[in-house]
């Protein structure tokens, strides 16, 4: 551990880091793996035409989340510090590329204030089914939960406020004791919650069918808005353009191996997708259910599903757990982000910075969790704050955060600094994969992103 200074002149504490190989790919893997896997990536699955929307989500991550989730890692892992600290640090004096870093933090803290919301619905939904509320095959009777659930204030504010206080608890540990630790056990528990789903599903009858929506793909579904989609995808799940992965990079040991930790990242949390796709579909095939019944999915009709099958209860209580599992280790790399910045760019210490921003994001947050009830008819531009806060990180400022890294990285740091961070100062031998990752990086990469963009916002 390192000594620094803070931006104010007080002397920091040695800084806190990742201690194991094991602990840098279970913490990253908990960053990118999140609700994106197990309820976004279905839902878009099946509303996008199932395996042909794969193949594209696949290349997608390839080209456009992978080399931008290597740039973030490495940058941070250069200069050790926050996400704004480090563009500070890594930029030619007098260019502003801080405000790249600071933007992160800004959509790091938005996504924060409307995902913990999402994940506060996950968590009160393993107590309806344990209590066995939502075990119905009747989807008006779980939709009906649901639309109770997300239309009280009262639970919609003590739910969020429950995940924020329990993550926070979490970051209040550190780096190494809290972060770390949790993830190398949420994450195996992760793995074999989703094996046993799995596995129960595809015993069922007629689950051939849901393995062929998700693995024969019919590419005559493609169409060029199902490519801006699985685009958008795989942007949003590795966690790229709000400062994450700068943060956790800049955890990272001086030895590891940041284009391998990556490319095992990406696949394993490719894998849980595919996973939780298994644990889906051929059960919805199954019990008659449509594949396309999007963003309800997971909360509707998920849990017919479940009661549809033998021991269902069980089972439907084990997918809630670990949906709750894969929520959590994404919301503590978004938080890590904004505390950090206060904690070392700062000086404030690691507790106030951290209650402060959980005071802040329940402030915040509090506006999404009663978009559905009490501030439902408050908008702006059309929006309420829980589509407004998604829309605006989603659309405009996680792009503009990788397409600025980009060429942050390609056009400004150069090539020579680029191979010298990702070979350990020559340690490894990997200029072949080097040379064409520089090359997407610096013309392939944030062309593509801005096309996204472009087309999110509906420009072109």
């Amino acid at each position: 551990m390192s000594q620094n200074k803070s931006e104010t002149g007080g002397e920091l504490k040695a800084r806190d880091g990742f201690t194991s190989s094991f602990g840098v790919l279970a913490a990253t893997l908990g960053s990118a793996v999140g609700l994106g896997n197990i309820w976004k990536f279905p839902y878009l699955t099946g509303t996008n035409g199932g395996a042909g929307f794969l193949v594209v989500y696949v290349l997608a991550t390839l080209v456009v989340g992978l080399p931008v989730m290597i740039s973030e890692i490495m940058l941070g892992r250069k200069a050790k510090r926050d996400a704004v600290t480090s563009l500070v640090k890594l930029a030619p004096a007098g260019q502003p590329w801080w405000l790249v870093g600071a933007f992160g933090v800004l959509a790091a803290f938005l996504i924060m204030a409307f995902y913990s919301e999402v994940a506060a619905w996950v968590f009160a939904y393993i107590f309806k089914a344990i209590g066995g509320e939502i075990l119905s095959r009747d989807p008006k009777v779980t939709s009906d939960a649901f639309a109770a659930l997300i239309s009280d204030p009262v639970q919609s504010l003590l739910w969020q406020w429950l995940v924020l206080a329990l993550i926070g608890g979490i970051l209040l540990l550190g780096v190494s004791k809290g972060i770390e630790a949790v993830t190398k056990k949420l994450m195996p528990l992760l793995f074999v919650l989703l094996v046993v789903i799995g596995a129960r599903s595809l015993m069922l009858p007629g689950a051939s069918q849901g393995l062929a929506f998700l693995f024969a793909p019919d590419f005559s579904k493609i169409s060029a808005a199902v490519v801006l989609t699985a685009m958008g995808l795989a942007f949003f799940k590795l966690s790229i353009g709000m400062g994450t992965m700068i943060t956790y990079g800049s955890y990272f040991r001086d030895d590891q191996n940041i284009p391998l930790t990556t490319f095992r990242v990406m696949c394993a949390d490719l894998f849980v997708s595919l996973l939780a796709g298994i644990a889906i579909f051929p059960a919805v095939f199954a019990f008659g259910f449509q594949p396309a019944a999007g963003p309800s999915l997971l909360f509707i009709t998920i849990p017919a599903v479940f009661a549809s099958m033998p021991l269902g209860h069980f089972f439907m209580v084990v997918f809630f757990v670990l949906t709750a599992i894969a929520a959590t280790g994404a919301m503590l790399s978004i938080l890590e982000v904004p505390v950090s910045v206060l904690s070392e760019r700062f000086g404030i210490s690691r507790v106030k910075s951290t209650v402060i921003n959980l005071l802040l994001l329940a402030l915040v947050g509090s506006a999404c969790a009663l978009s559905n009830s009490l501030t439902a008819e408050f908008k702006l531009f059309g929006m309420t704050m829980f589509d407004l806060f998604d829309f605006v990180t989603s659309n405009v400022l996680m792009p503009l955060g990788g397409i600025c890294l980009c060429l942050f990285t390609a056009w400004v740091w150069g090539y020579d600094r680029f191979r010298a961070a990702l070979s350990n100062e020559g340690a490894l031998n990997n200029e072949r994969v080097l040379k064409p990752l520089f090359f997407v990086l610096r013309y392939v990469s944030p062309l593509l992103i801005l096309y996204v963009m472009l087309k999110g916002l509906k420009i072109i």
